[in-house]
């Protein structure tokens, strides 16, 4: 039994052996120097009688005899006879030649150190081939406990769905993720294939990073978080190989979730000044969601509030299958957070009257207000929020942004005019758009697409109708209009350039006077549709007729 247990632990590195060149070469090895110590040990001479002896060195006279401390060998060593028998017995011819060698039958000193020498060869590589493997072995594990490391699994997030309010469309368009990840063969067995990518895209603070936590939570599998800026690395080849490593070690627990934020740091547009650093991980990460390779039940999430600096082969299909477009709460939204926010909180507040009052906000500062008001309750020495808390840290919380995107309720009014002008043209002039909010961009200009004269200059009018509408009411301009005077300086260039037109501030003239006699008869039908812009921050397009003639 001890033999036996020994046996194994003595031949158990070599079971670990899974090169099976590295095997066949070792049984060649142990083969050849077995047949090499049987020819060194053994005695290759035959061993005659004296007689047969005397007869075979009659039969060649002019051969020479080898003698050692026992024998006679003769024909070169092929017979032997005991040399003491034979003497008594017989006699040598004279004329033989005998030439004395020291002990023949036990083999060479020469021969003996070469046996000495590969025996010690072939344990010294017995001795260490164990150590090697183990070492290897080592390494090898030592490797993935650094994977494991570098790319941290997060299981237990602790948020749901539930916990995000003001997100309920966001939400439906990734049950669909959520439901393949739970039960992929039913998707697999109708052919349908799991989205390579979902990139969420909105101004910051508005959930995007509290989203993908959620979806790894619902799911219920492995979710591995990374910045874009961690790819970032000083030698060209580094940020490949961890987007590599990363998908290597999000593949080995699938099904995974892949969550990149600020995807735009990693994956901006090629070319210009780009780094060949920065192109490699790129490439990498291309190759990585949609190559060679089949990647499936790896879903790869990106945030970003940057969509237009990121390069387009990232933004393709079978990489990024579905964008989702989370933008700033609108009032019921911003109404349904604040009532999640304060359900755990005393407080005497009107949920409503709160959400009005914070337009522009999103999810994050809705949070920090909530917290510094409990805050400033806490400084006055009572248990509850009251609403002068929420007035007196407002503005604190608000001015982080840009101010224009906090307003007073004359600023609300002059916006809602402003924007209802422009919903109003677009809904005339059949420029497409799905819904008007208060604040933010909602026509956007595809210079991609192919376009008609005609409709570059609906555009233009639609960008200058904002300001006509303010200045047919309050007899002068205002700032607000900065940035869409400037797109419409911007499409009268670009009508001249791609239409080969000679670009004149007379037509973009022509086109300000045609905008404006046709908003004179239209000044009530925009302050109506400011007042519904006010109630509920958004007028929709669909719902736009009935708004005009309701």
């Amino acid at each position: 039994m001890p033999f036996s247990k020994n046996l194994e632990n003595l031949t158990a590195p070599f079971k670990r052996i899974k090169n099976r060149s590295l095997v066949l070469a070792l049984g060649f090895l142990i083969l050849t120097f077995c047949l090499l110590l049987f020819l060194i040990l053994s005695d290759v001479s035959r061993l005659i009688s004296g007689k047969d002896f005397f007869y075979v060195i009659q039969s060649h006279p002019k051969q020479t005899l080898i003698e050692d401390e026992n024998y006679f060998y003769a024909n070169k060593g092929l017979y032997k006879t005991n040399k003491e028998a034979f003497l008594r017995v017989y006699k040598i011819p004279e004329s033989m030649p005998i030439e004395r060698r020291e002990n023949l039958s036990k083999g060479s000193k020469m021969n003996l150190a070469l046996l000495f020498f590969i025996s010690s060869m072939l344990f010294g590589i017995f001795w260490r081939l164990p150590k090697r493997l183990d070492t290897k072995m080592s390494l090898e594990s030592a490797h993935k406990n650094e994977l494991e490391n570098a790319f941290q699994r997060y299981d237990a997030l602790g948020v749901r769905f539930e916990d995000i309010a003001g997100v309920d469309e966001v939400k439906e368009e990734l049950l669909e993720v959520i439901d393949y990840l739970k039960n992929p063969k039913k998707y697999q067995d109708l052919g349908i294939f799991l989205p390579k990518g979902v990139l969420l895209i909105g101004p910051p603070g508005v959930g995007k990073t509290m989203i993908a936590k959620a979806l790894a939570s619902e799911a219920r599998v492995p979710f591995f978080y990374e910045s874009g800026s961690a790819f970032s690395q000083i030698y060209v080849g580094a940020g490949a190989k961890k987007v590599h490593e990363l998908f290597m070690h999000a593949k080995r627990h699938a099904p995974s979730i892949i969550f990149i934020d600020e995807i735009d740091a990693l994956g901006k547009a090629r070319g210009g000044h780009r780094s060949d650093e920065r192109e490699a991980t790129l490439n990498q990460l291309l190759t990585e969601m949609d190559g060679f390779l089949k990647n499936d039940e790896v879903v790869v999430i990106g945030a970003t509030n940057q969509m237009e600096v990121m390069d387009e082969a990232l933004l393709r299909s079978k990489r990024f299958d579905r964008r989702i477009f989370i933008s700033l709460p609108d009032l019921l939204e911003r109404q349904s957070i604040l009532e999640k926010l304060l359900e755990n909180k005393k407080h005497a507040l009107n949920y409503l009257k709160i959400a009005k009052i914070c337009v522009g906000f999103s999810g994050a500062m809705l949070a920090t207000l909530i917290n510094e008001s409990a805050l400033n309750a806490l400084k006055h020495q009572r248990t509850e929020i009251i609403e002068s808390d929420i007035l007196e840290v407002k503005d604190k919380i608000a001015y982080g942004k840009k101010k224009p995107q906090t307003l007073d309720e004359n600023q609300k009014e002059l916006v809602a005019l402003y924007q209802s002008a422009k919903a109003l043209s677009a809904y005339w002039l059949e420029i497409e758009f799905d819904k008007a909010p208060l604040l933010g961009e909602f026509i956007a200009f595809n210079e991609n697409k192919i376009h008609s004269e005609s409709e570059i200059k609906n555009y233009i009018k639609v960008y200058l109708s904002g300001t006509i509408i303010l200045e047919l009411l309050y007899k002068e301009r205002y700032s607000l209009s900065k940035q869409d005077l400037q797109k419409a300086k911007f499409l009268n260039e670009f009508m001249a350039s791609e239409l080969l037109l000679a670009p004149t501030k007379e037509s973009l003239s022509v086109l300000y006077e045609e905008q404006l006699e046709f908003l004179k008869p239209q000044i009530a039908a925009c302050k109506r549709l400011s007042v519904l812009l006010l109630e509920q921050e958004y007028l929709e397009h669909s719902n736009l007729y009935d708004l005009l003639n309701g």
